[in-house]
């Protein structure tokens, strides 16, 4: 009894061991490679090809399955030190888009996905010391960018059909191109006095004509000022014009009366301040006749 059931168990796992290597499943993401004694024998769910995802049967412990993906693939490539066209050192940092095209020939060159990143990096660093170093550190940075990841494209596209990789490149870009850290504070240092200068100009500058122009309003003020003094000065002198020609007039028609009005403007000059000191004749003075006699300056 326990023989036949050691028997019956030995053949569950025989069939168990056999299914596993009969069956096997293919995800929609994935194609398969069908290898035959180590060679490649065909391919399941390539791209191109209609779906095949789900079960499988392959000839057990004759034939292996190598699984690949299906979809695109990204692939960060390391920082490269390049020098451009202009003899400038510039640390570059790209990223590459792939998928696998031809699963056999892949296989047949690559094996696995390790050996494929460190092929696709050496070939992308080739193509962007190949294609940057016949470009200025200026087109780099901006003003051909889009231009040369067009033809770092182009040439990986080259490369990587020439070395029968069984892959196609779908984009190719460059994320970062920047100095290098040793002499990022050297020209930081370099922008830094030349901002410096440029802003000690705009002061000087600035300064000048700031003085220019403060000079000329004071121009102005001078010449407004001796304008207005001209104005002032011929106005008072058609004033005083005037006012001599009424007293004239006014004078002619009343003698007596003009000399008692001007007897009165000297005592005002005279006597206003009352720190004048005056000499005088006791008896007979003139000069005080009409405070003496009253508006007609006689006894």
């Amino acid at each position: 009894m326990n023989l036949r059931l050691a028997v019956i168990a030995a053949l569950a796992f025989a069939l168990l061991i056999t299914a596993a290597q009969t069956f096997f499943i293919v995800d929609q993401r994935e194609q398969a490679v069908v290898l035959n004694l180590g060679r490649p024998a065909r391919v399941i769910n390539a791209i191109g090809t209609p779906s095949a995802a789900g079960l499988h049967l392959k000839t057990p412990f004759i034939e292996n399955v190598i699984k690949l993906d299906r979809r695109n693939i990204a692939q960060e490539v390391d920082q490269e030190e390049i020098i451009a066209a202009d003899l400038q050192r510039l640390v570059v940092d790209a990223f590459i888009r792939y998928r696998i095209s031809n699963p056999l020939l892949y296989y047949t060159t690559l094996r696995d996905e390790t050996t494929a990143t460190d092929r696709l990096k050496r070939l992308v660093n080739s193509s962007l010391r190949q294609v940057l170093g016949a470009a200025t550190q200026k087109e780099i940075i901006s003003e051909k960018r889009s231009v040369l990841m067009q033809q770092i494209k182009a040439n990986m596209i080259q490369r990587a059909a020439a070395a029968q990789l069984g892959i196609e490149i779908i984009d190719l870009r460059i994320r970062r191109a920047d100095l290098p850290t040793e002499i990022q504070e050297s020209v930081y240092n370099r922008m830094r006095t030349s901002r410096e200068q440029e802003a000690a100009q705009k002061r000087a500058l600035g300064e000048q004509q700031k003085r220019e122009k403060m000079a000329q309003a004071d121009k102005e003020v001078v010449v407004t000022l001796a304008g207005a003094r001209e104005t002032a000065g011929q106005i008072n002198g058609q004033g005083d014009a005037l006012r001599t020609r009424i007293f004239a007039q006014s004078f002619g028609k009343d003698p007596s009366f003009a000399a008692f009005y001007r007897s009165l403007q000297a005592y005002q000059a005279a006597l206003m301040d009352g720190k004048t000191t005056m000499v005088l004749s006791p008896e007979n003075s003139a000069f005080f006749k009409y405070l003496e006699n009253g508006p007609t300056g006689r006894k």
